[in-house]
């Protein structure tokens, strides 16, 4: 039976700001050794399982670029990626894929559901624990994987095992409990039947919409809806909005894995992390004899168990134990590894006051590059953007603000109102108030360019598209 990798890739990772926001989440960023982000291990780590399809992707539609781009280092072209118009948690996304699977596939194949921004040390001991969820999920069970706890982890939801299956080293779930307290969490772990809940699971996809149609008719039929009135665009299906909008906030633990009485565990013992924090990010990375993990232009003194990374300044650690330091180009987080969880409540202040940082970083990244918001002051703004080889931004116009564009390095082909020619470093143009016009990378180096904006509006909405080969719209 053909397997289906879905991977959910709809999270924001709030806890590990500055570095993970809104904009670019910590699915898509390299958080660990291996140098690839959490979104390409996810897909890498199930290589070698049998009859494995290439993934189908649940994406916000905003980063519907970063996904496609992030399978495209890989040398993989997904299913299909299927973009959610606003989040609504785990269960109405794998019902838009199990859906997209037995209606456009017209397949009932197993899908092996996984979130996009998990962490797992031991690969083999994964695929050994996945392969044993084969049998009972062939056989209509619904499958999830519990993970061995370690600690008495209060920020995990648990999963009380039950009796053992005729499949191997697969049980009955008794129950799904919240995330405990301290105490609670102590006695599950003596008890030695409780599990970590990771948020993965294996079912047919007809076996899961069956047992959705009972529990959760309302998701079914929205969703079902939705994928109907979706429409096409380039590599992506966008799901229709006003259907979608209308489908219950659920999770699928929430909304069927504890009501149904189809539910089975398999425990694994692989190294996981759900990377929900600084501290969790810590505790999976290599450290020094001190326990302190830097990355980065970092320096430490007289301290230990730290976590330090800095992007572009030098950082100095003196004399402290158990923080967090990560220094971005425009934020700087410090905390204790005990107050990790307490990040997302600096997310939600900026968000109040809708600052910026909440949602982007200083550097942006655009399906045709990307560009650094260098400085900024009363009527300008200077940037540094980065065009793909090949690449093209979209044929446009600016009401508020005219452009100096300065070449660095690489060539830029310009078009301005209807003449188009091109620059290479060291060269300049000017682009007035109100000209049509567009920058693109003919070369087969990335053009790297200065921009210095200047005029009485310099926000990203001041732009009026004419032609874009990426299928985007004004404020995108």
């Amino acid at each position: 039976m053909d397997c289906i990798p879905v991977i959910l890739s709809g999270g924001v990772g709030s806890r590990l700001w500055p570095l993970s926001r809104q904009a670019h989440p910590k699915q898509f960023i390299r958080l660990t050794p291996e140098g690839k982000s959490l979104l390409q291990q996810t897909w890498q780590r199930v290589q070698g399982l049998p009859q494995l399809q290439p993934p189908l992707v649940v994406a916000n539609e905003a980063h519907r670029f970063l996904v496609a781009e992030q399978f495209q280092e890989l040398g993989v072209t997904p299913t299909r990626i299927l973009l959610e118009p606003v989040g609504r948690n785990t269960a109405p996304a794998i019902t838009v894929a199990a859906l997209y699977v037995t209606e456009v596939l017209a397949s009932d194949a197993l899908l092996l559901v996984l979130p996009a921004d998990h962490f797992i040390q031991d690969v083999a001991h994964f695929q050994w624990g996945l392969q044993r969820g084969f049998s009972a999920a062939a056989k209509d069970w619904l499958v999830t994987f519990g993970i061995a706890p370690t600690s008495p982890h209060t920020g995990y939801g648990y999963i009380r095992r039950g009796e053992s299956l005729s499949d191997p080293d697969t049980y009955r779930v008794a129950e799904f409990v919240e995330k405990p307290d301290l105490a609670t969490a102590e006695a599950y772990l003596a008890a030695g039947n409780y599990l970590w809940n990771s948020g993965m699971f294996l079912f047919r996809a007809q076996s899961f919409l069956a047992e959705l149609a009972q529990q959760q008719p309302q998701i079914l039929d929205y969703c079902r809806l939705a994928l109907r009135q979706g429409r096409e665009d380039l590599d992506f299906i966008r799901l229709g909005k006003e259907a979608f909008d209308q489908c219950p906030n659920l999770s699928v633990d929430y909304g069927l894995m504890e009501k149904t009485q189809k539910a089975a565990v398999v425990p694994l013992d692989c190294g996981w992390s759900d990377v929900g924090s600084w501290s969790s990010l810590w505790e999976i990375l290599p450290k020094d004899e001190w326990g302190n993990s830097c990355r980065g232009d970092v320096l430490v003194y007289n301290s230990k168990d730290c976590f330090a990374q800095s992007q572009h300044r030098l950082v100095a650690l003196v004399g402290v134990d158990n923080l967090m330091v990560v220094e971005t180009a425009d934020a700087i987080l410090i905390a204790h590894r005990e107050a990790a969880q307490q990040v997302k409540q600096v997310v939600e202040q900026l968000q109040a006051r809708n600052r910026s940082e909440a949602y982007n970083h200083r550097l942006v990244y655009r399906p045709w590059g990307y560009y650094d918001a260098i400085d900024a002051g009363h009527r300008f703004q200077v940037k540094r953007i980065t065009v793909k080889p090949g690449a093209s931004l979209s044929l446009q116009q600016h009401h508020h603000r005219a452009e100096h564009w300065i070449v660095v390095s690489g060539t830029a082909e310009v078009t301005c109102n209807g003449k188009t020619f091109l620059l290479t470093e060291n060269e300049s143009t000017y682009i007035p108030v109100g000209a049509v016009h567009r920058l693109a990378n003919p070369g087969k180096i990335p053009l790297e360019m200065i921009e210095v904006q200047s005029g009485s509006y310099l926000g990203e909405d001041d732009i009026v598209r004419f032609e874009d080969c990426y299928g985007r719209k004004t404020e995108e």
